[in-house]
C-alpha cells in the first residue's frame, strides 16, 4: 500500500507539514517495499484550488492513504471521491507518522478539520 505524508522536506526525518494543499512535499511511502520518494507539491503556490490540485497529485501517484496535519473541505471531498483515506492531526517526523499509522494510532477522518483556504498566506 502507498501512503503519502505531507512534509517540510524530502526525507523520512523531515517534519510533517501541517498543511495538505500547501505542503512543501509529499513523501510517498510503500508499506510493502519500505521504499519512498519525495514529490514537490506543485500546488503550493497556486492562487486557489491548491487542495484539489494536491489531491489530484496524490491520486495520480496511486496513494491509498494520506497522513497530514490538516485538510480542508475541497481537498477532503476530492480525496474521498477517489477513495483515498485521510488521517489528520499527524505531527512529528515523517518516520514517526508512518510508525504511528502502522500501529493504528492514527484513524481515518470522515470530514475536513479546517476551513477552506487554511494555510494560504498572501504576500
Amino acid at each position: 500500500m502507498k501512503i503519502a505524508i505531507t512534509s517540510t522536506g524530502q526525507d523520512l526525518n523531515s517534519t510533517v507539514d501541517a498543511r495538505f494543499g500547501r505542503c512543501q512535499y509529499f513523501i510517498i511511502y510503500d508499506t510493502q517495499t519500505k521504499d519512498f520518494q519525495a514529490i514537490a507539491n506543485e500546488a503550493l503556490s497556486s492562487g486557489s484550488g491548491a487542495g484539489v490540485q494536491a489531491a489530484q497529485t496524490i491520486k495520480n501517484n496511486g496513494v491509498q492513504v494520506v497522513l497530514t496535519g490538516n485538510v480542508g473541505p475541497n481537498a477532503m471531498t476530492t480525496l474521498s471521491a477517489a477513495k483515498i483515506g485521510v488521517a489528520v492531526g499527524v505531527m512529528g517526523t515523517v518516520k514517526e507518522a508512518i510508525e504511528k499509522y502502522s500501529t493504528g494510532e492514527y484513524k481515518l477522518a470522515d470530514q475536513a478539520n479546517v476551513s477552506a483556504h487554511f494555510g494560504f498566506k498572501e504576500e
